[in-house]
């Protein structure tokens, strides 16, 4: 329960609320977020960009707009922390890597505009690995400094989780938005390949790249959604099609109890014992609500599918630059990934791209006869040290561009959190809010 006091306790939604109905400012608002990023950031290092007189500077002209009856957007005055991989007018760009630091954008990439025209405060860029792959940056996860939050949105999530704001944006090509918010123990979303744009953002891969959100329950997950989705001339993965009402299908009663279908993968057995035994129990306690699915045989190829598309993609977007860096401004793990884009057969990128497509009919399928699929969302909790962890639970998922949420329904060794990984049917982004949002319900008992 959010305590009426204290600011930093409301959810996006009840800010939202009491700032357009003037019981709050968006400047009282944004200076308890700002308080509470001094409190902690040097222990958790969320921010690469942080200005808070300029993001106190927005705060009031969005006051001064409310007070003077201009219009009032979903997000007004809400805080909005956004990955330093998305192109801002005002603050640098700097994609996590030495070689483009300094840039300085011209203008705003769509999803911050929209974020803007939402009426969003843009409060600062959170870190991200170095060009939204493997290589860390500073950011520790908030239950334990000892370990990575995830990656590559490793600011976006930590921050979130360690109460410096209540939304924030980040970009998945393979786990990046659900690794690290399953790490953190947030409300991590991918949608739909094609849902928000992309345009003005770090691309690795225009078939993989997502853009995705963070925030602390299902409810104000759709109200971040309701304001980025829709259709961008800028981007051609973009569908003309009206976005849904994602705040009221996330908020009504599923019309039956939804059906289920436990999914463990072709990499079940990279589960640590402790993540199966947790996934076990939860899928037992749903009891007649959920059935496991098997895949066919020939998922397990998507894995090596995904790598392929990947790193052909990422050497197409990055080589220049990356040759330009070097060994100096690129880390080992980039330059490998680069060089084994390079390599490949350009029959078997054409095969992946194929593939994907059969595994997006095959996936269909399962939704004939279910409202989501059950899976982990990581092999475990948050490992120690700098590695990212890994992103194989969420592979195939982004391949086949299939909307996924992890719910912090779960706790490993430690009380750590351990996201349970909601799938949807493609395109129904609002449908599986409304789905997630019954099971956190049923969860709570």
């Amino acid at each position: 329960m959010s305590d009426p006091a204290d600011p930093i306790s409301l959810t996006a939604l009840e800010a939202a609320e009491r700032i357009a109905g003037g019981e709050l400012s968006s400047e009282e608002y944004t200076g308890a977020c700002l308080d509470r990023i001094a409190a902690v950031e040097d222990r958790v290092h969320a921010f690469a960009h942080l200005d808070p007189d300029a993001a106190l500077a927005q705060a009031r002209a969005l006051d001064e707009r409310r007070r003077s009856g201009g219009p009032v957007g979903p997000l007004h005055g809400v805080p909005v922390a956004v990955k330093d991989i998305f192109d801002t007018a005002d603050y640098p760009t700097e994609c996590g890597s030495p070689i483009l630091r300094g840039r300085r954008p011209m203008r705003d990439s769509t999803a911050v505009a929209r974020l803007r025209a939402g009426g969003a405060v843009i409060i600062g860029k959170t870190v991200t690995t170095e060009f939204a792959y493997y290589h860390p940056g500073p950011t520790r996860n908030p239950h334990d400094p000892e370990r990575t939050p995830g990656g590559s949105s490793s600011g976006s999530a930590a921050a979130v989780a360690a109460g410096m704001v209540p939304l924030a944006i980040g970009s998945q090509t393979n786990g990046s938005v659900i690794r690290p918010a399953a790490f953190c123990g947030v409300y991590g979303c991918k949608p739909t390949h094609g849902t928000i744009s992309r345009h003005g953002a770090l691309m690795l891969s225009q078939t993989l790249d997502h853009v995705g959100t963070f925030a602390r329950s299902i409810g104000d997950t759709a109200l971040i959604l309701q304001v980025l989705a829709g259709y961008d001339a800028d981007d051609a993965d973009t569908r003309v099609l009206a976005a849904p009402d994602f705040l009221d299908m996330a908020a009504d009663e599923p019309p039956q109890p939804p059906r289920f279908a436990f999914v463990r993968t072709p990499v079940w057995d990279k589960a640590d014992a402790g993540t199966r035994e947790a996934f076990e129990r939860f899928v037992d306690d749903l009891g007649e609500s959920v059935q496991t699915v098997d895949l066919p045989d020939a998922f397990a190829a998507a894995w090596d599918d995904h790598r392929t598309i990947m790193a052909v993609d990422m050497a197409h977007n990055l080589r220049p630059i990356v040759e330009r860096g070097g060994e100096a401004g690129a880390s080992k793990a980039l330059r490998e990934i680069v060089a084994e884009g390079g390599r490949a057969n350009a029959l078997r990128y054409l095969d992946a791209r194929a593939n994907a497509k059969r595994y997006a009919a095959g996936l269909a399928e399962i939704f004939k006869e279910f409202d989501a699929i059950i899976t982990p969302a990581t092999p475990g909790i948050a490992p120690k040290g700098d590695a990212t962890g890994s992103p194989m639970f969420c592979s195939l998922w982004t391949l086949t561009g299939l909307p996924a949420v992890t719910l912090p329904l779960l706790s490993g060794e430690g009380g750590m959190p351990l996201g349970l990984q909601l799938i949807g049917e493609r395109g129904g982004d609002a449908r599986l809010l409304r789905t997630a949002n019954w099971l956190v319900q049923q969860a709570a008992g």
